[in-house]
């Protein structure tokens, strides 16, 4: 079964037995965004073919965006692209991004994932954290520690939702973000990249 058949959250929760709640737990950092990037998303978006289809919409607006913040991360994590991950015949597909450690053995090698993206195809974001939820959950097992905080983000690329699986809860962040509102979105994402760089750090000092 691949993440992509998962459609429904609730089921999800009930599969796995995980408990579903909403909090504002995103403590928004401030990201130091270039006019560069501005104005180049600027232009994207007003002179590119940015929504017509599912591919359009991950390469000209949910990559560049985790590509900027992943930026300040990159000599301990790796931005995947469509990495193949998998945990069992029921946990397993093709996620739109990860971000995971950066293997000692150098760039080619997939290691330990903390935060999965999912894109909420034709707006559903239901159904896109029903498969982000499912990727959660098998990138939790792939690391064997139900005290690591695994993240999530669903994004159509306009909207960007985030969550976060400990042990057997997954709380949804109730603030969502979005274009319109760029540095709060940035703050957001880079506040999430940051637990997981302060998760790898703490499990690299034990």
């Amino acid at each position: 079964m691949a993440f992509s058949d998962f459609k429904d959250l609730g089921k999800v929760v009930q599969e796995f037995q995980i408990r579903y709640i909403e909090a504002d737990f995103v403590q928004p950092a401030t990201f130091p965004l270039s006019d560069y990037f501005r104005e180049e998303l600027r232009l994207t978006l007003q002179d590119a073919v940015v929504n017509n289809s599912e591919f359009a919409i991950c390469e000209n607006l949910v990559y560049p965006i985790l590509k900027e913040v992943w930026k300040a991360y990159r000599d301990r994590f790796l931005l995947w692209s469509h990495e193949f991950l998998t945990y069992d015949s029921k946990l397993s597909g093709y996620p739109e991004y990860i971000l995971a450690r950066r293997s000692p053995l150098g760039k080619v090698v997939f290691d330990k994932p903390y935060l999965l993206l999912v894109e909420a195809k034709q707006d559903d974001f239901e159904g896109g954290w029903a498969q982000c939820l499912a990727e959660m959950i098998a990138a939790q097992r792939l690391n064997q520690s139900e005290t690591l905080v695994v993240y999530g983000v669903v994004s159509n690329g306009d909207r960007w939702q985030i969550g976060n699986l400990t042990a057997n809860q997954f709380t949804r962040n109730v603030k969502r973000y979005g274009l319109q509102e760029l540095d709060d979105l940035f703050a957001a994402l880079n506040w999430t990249f940051a637990q997981c760089d302060r998760q790898l750090e703490a499990y690299s000092a034990a």
